[in-house]
């Protein structure tokens, strides 16, 4: 392994340190297990068409407490074009 220096925001380190109490590893583990997801994200998906790639990197960087996205979708969808016309 490589040792590196990242700083962290107060909050981000707060977060870091309480998940990774509750999984019983070290914030490095989490770090590493975020780095190596990222970057599989990255490499995952290589797309023919070059105006696709920046459409494509949307995928998966949202979050959202919504659990029935895949079964309302149209309803959520409806819900933000209205937002954005009112």
């Amino acid at each position: 392994m490589v040792r590196t220096q990242v700083q962290f925001t107060e909050e981000q380190h707060r977060r870091l340190k309480a998940q990774a109490y509750q999984r019983g590893v070290s914030i490095s583990e989490l770090v590493r297990e975020a780095v190596d997801e990222k970057l599989r994200r990255r490499t995952a998906v290589k797309p023919t068409d070059p105006t696709q790639s920046a459409w494509l990197a949307l995928i998966g960087c949202g979050h959202d407490t919504a659990t029935d996205v895949s079964t309302n979708h149209d309803k959520y969808l409806a819900e933000i074009y209205l937002a954005d016309r009112g």
